[in-house]
């Protein structure tokens, strides 16, 4: 398993922040699913992204004011995957900080140090399309 981070400081308030990732978004602003389903239940929320030929089931937490999300269930590339998007008050605006930590599920060489650079770029795309809303 590997972990990644990436953080930036965003010209907003956490609130508006907040209001901008919602999971559909989220998905859609990584860059690598379209959003199929969204499926609201009482403790999380249920994107189902989709991809060239796969979908995987993501599930959005609130955790103690972060967002948290993970892939849900066996269906999909990674045997492990989780994300944590951290809100904080920063000079000049928020530090949003996103944390990643995946195992790619196939036998491959180097496969979660593969995974985990798609993964960073991935929550890169999703802080330069967060940045870019709020200029």
């Amino acid at each position: 398993m590997r972990e990644v981070t990436v953080s930036r400081v965003v010209d907003a308030t956490p609130a508006e922040l907040s209001e901008w990732l919602d999971p559909p978004t989220i998905v859609r602003a990584e860059g690598s699913f379209d959003v199929k389903a969204v499926e609201d239940r009482d403790d999380a929320v249920i994107v189902l992204a989709s991809g060239p030929g796969m979908a995987l089931p993501l599930r959005f937490e609130d955790r103690d004011g972060a967002i948290y999300y993970t892939q849900e269930g066996e269906q999909g590339p990674f045997s492990h995957m989780e994300t944590w998007i951290e809100l904080e008050d920063a000079a000049g605006g928020t530090r949003v900080a996103i944390r990643s930590s995946v195992s790619l599920s196939a036998p491959l060489p180097f496969g979660d140090r593969i995974a985990a650079w798609k993964r960073k770029g991935e929550c890169s795309r999703l802080l330069e399309e967060l940045a870019d809303a709020f200029e």
